[in-house]
């Protein structure tokens, strides 16, 4: 429920009550406060909302995609490798259960060494390469398309700016008026306000009503629209980040028969290396 300012607020606010120069001054003051601030509010705001739109933020934006890609890919070359050193844990588990002895366990190391771990390696780096080349693909699809959103949205931006901004300088424009009323209300002595300066007054008045509700309007409107295209970035940037793990996990989808072929063909190798050593 809006709340009723007391009464002596527009009483001492509002020009148009004013019964001498005096109070007419003191109250233009106030009012070229008050345009000035509903300005530089708005500026404020057209200065937010292009921010993201500058050099250095479109660079942070590329880097910062680049980064969690290859964080990402980082994260499934480990996932790669891991599933070479658990199939050598399996075999060693299996070679430790027969309890063959140090000396056995010296030359299975070395013929896993030479036929075994080196096929194994290849498989992981063949896999690795592979994802490493589709995510770059992807990598580069996904950065142009972001960069093309960000271009878009920045000339729609721009477009709102330039519309934008000649309204917040006539707020100052309207604050230099008011002060200049003002001065002249104090030169012109302590009586009653003459008619020339009233009626001044009275057309300042009803400018600054007419424009200050347009420009915190405009300022509450542009805020909104700020919140949206910081909005709107982020989730191009996000969408971006989905396209290229999206493409990761094809790529594993695609590799992973294959690899998990070659891990089998080699796991079986090195059992019948333990067979043949460890005597049956």
């Amino acid at each position: 429920m809006p709340q009723e300012l007391p009464g002596w607020v527009a009483e001492l606010t509002d020009p148009r009550r004013a019964r001498t120069t005096d109070e007419l001054a003191d109250r233009l003051v106030p009012l070229a406060e008050h345009a000035i601030d509903v300005s530089r509010r708005l500026q404020a705001v057209l200065h937010e909302i292009n921010e993201p739109f500058k050099r250095e933020a479109l660079y942070d934006r590329v880097e910062r995609l680049k980064a969690r890609s290859n964080e990402a890919l980082g994260e499934i070359t480990g996932e790669i490798e891991a599933s070479g050193r658990q199939r050598i844990e399996r075999i060693w588990a299996n070679w430790c259960e027969r309890g063959a002895g140090d000396e056995l366990d010296a030359e299975l190391r070395r013929r896993l060494g030479d036929d075994v771990v080196p096929e194994l390696r290849r498989q992981e780096r063949a896999v690795a390469e592979q994802v490493a080349d589709r995510t770059s693909g992807a990598l580069d699809t996904a950065t142009e398309t972001l960069l093309t959103r960000v271009e878009e949205l920045a000339t729609v931006v721009t477009d709102l700016i330039h519309e934008v901004l000649p309204r917040a300088r006539e707020g100052l424009e309207l604050a230099g008026r008011i002060s200049g009323l003002s001065g002249r209300a104090r030169k012109a002595g302590h009586d009653e306000i003459p008619a020339d300066l009233r009626a001044e007054s009275y057309a300042t008045a009803a400018a600054f009503d007419e424009a200050m509700g347009r420009l915190e309007l405009e300022w509450a409107a542009f805020g909104g629209r700020s919140a949206t295209v910081r909005a709107a970035l982020r989730g191009a940037e996000e969408t971006a980040f989905s396209q290229v793990t999206a493409e990761m996990t094809r790529c594993v989808a695609d590799l992973a028969p294959v690899h998990v072929k070659m891990l089998d063909d080699a796991e079986a190798r090195a059992m019948a290396l333990i067979d043949r050593i460890g005597g049956g």
